[in-house]
């Protein structure tokens, strides 16, 4: 059988290539996959990361098809694996706005969009390219993602903390492409009828994002450019490739 291996990040560079296919045995594993990538590109760094598989994150024992497409993820650099359906219950879609975007987010609209009678608090985390990164002078910012299931993701975060924190509105914005110093990347926005829920929700919602939504930064500064490292994927998304079995 054939699948398509897309790598990102710097994973991308490692293969040299947006994307590969791989044919396997009929019931080849993650693991067996990524034991054959090892032994063909020795190069690759594939302990720590996470796989997908059409988009969903998956772990090293799962049978892949005919045609699947698996994503390898390295740490995230803003990626609860958020498992769990979109809360059901809560009916007003209105009061939920997740984006990717390769357009400058307008902090000053969306904030002032979020205002509602109702609330109490409206909470903001605004990130903003800085002009340094671990004393080298930074230039600027790339930003790419896994778009589709960046997507899903972001949306399910959403859900989950309007649900988990009782929050009204919840907005997350990620940008995409090259990013300036002094241009928002994300963006997130919280409205809540008392000030605790909407700090507790935002800080989850940016923590979380950072450490599972597939989003990866390069940092460019005045003497070389650098993929940033992420935090280590939580416990049941890493795969480690030493696990797997030799090819």
């Amino acid at each position: 059988m054939l699948v398509r291996v897309v790598p990102f990040g710097m994973l991308k560079e490692s293969l040299g290539s947006d994307a590969i296919p791989v044919e396997l045995h009929g019931d080849a594993t993650i693991a067996e996959l990524l034991a054959r990538l090892g032994v063909k590109y020795p190069a690759m760094e594939l302990r720590g990361i996470a796989v997908s598989v059409n988009a969903e994150y998956a772990k090293l024992e799962k049978v892949l098809r005919e045609g699947d497409e698996v994503g390898l993820l390295p740490p995230v650099s803003g990626g609860a694996s958020p498992q769990e359906e979109p809360s059901k219950s809560i009916p007003d879609e209105s009061t939920i706005h997740t984006e990717l975007t390769r357009e400058p987010i307008d902090a000053a609209v969306l904030v002032a969009g979020a205002r509602h009678g109702s609330d109490g608090a409206v909470v903001v985390f605004d990130g903003i390219v800085r002009n340094h990164s671990r004393g080298r002078e930074t230039l600027y910012l790339d930003y790419e993602a896994y778009e589709e299931m960046a997507r899903k993701q972001m949306l399910e975060l959403a859900y989950e903390a309007r649900s988990r924190f009782e929050v009204r509105c919840v907005i997350m914005i990620h940008r995409l492409g090259r990013l300036n110093v002094g241009e928002t990347s994300v963006l997130v926005v919280v409205a809540s009828a008392h000030r605790a829920q909407a700090f507790e929700a935002n800080r989850w919602l940016i923590d979380t994002l950072k450490k599972t939504v597939p989003i990866w930064k390069k940092e460019t500064f005045v003497d070389g450019a650098v993929w940033a490292a992420g935090e280590p994927f939580p416990a049941g998304i890493a795969a480690e490739a030493s696990d797997a079995p030799s090819a």
